[in-house]
């Protein structure tokens, strides 16, 4: 059972990794690495998006509220400031990886895979 943090939702690696499964791109739950660029390229869950957590606010007024949100960091700590920003901002669901990618044991990838820059990219089919 997921325990939930100053009203955020955190997530274990076994409940992240349940979300992943058979998850295509740009479908619910929409998870994004907030790391910076150089943290993303050493290593980042296969398929997820970052947006650097300081680009959140200018990104966050054309995201979809509407959508399910999942975030990830090095830790949990700067995805759960992120949720909790995202939920004062009128996202309902958004969640937090609390283990960050210290504790993700799963495939990694490497490199600049997927670096946001318009929402759009998350929700295009």
């Amino acid at each position: 059972m997921s325990k939930v943090e100053d009203g955020v939702i955190q997530l274990s690696t076994t409940e992240l990794k349940d979300a992943l499964t058979n998850k295509q791109p740009h479908q619910e739950p929409i998870v994004i690495d907030v790391r910076e660029v150089t943290e993303y390229e050493d290593g980042h869950i296969p398929g997820v998006p970052l947006i650097p957590m300081n680009e959140m606010p200018a990104m966050l007024p054309t995201m979809d509220e509407a959508k399910s949100y999942i975030l990830i960091c090095r830790s949990g700590r700067r995805s759960q400031h992120t949720a909790k920003y995202m939920k004062e901002q009128g996202f309902l669901n958004v969640r937090n990886y609390e283990g960050g990618m210290l504790e993700w044991d799963g495939e990694q990838a490497f490199g600049q895979e997927w670096i946001v820059k318009e929402s759009e990219e998350l929700y295009e089919k």
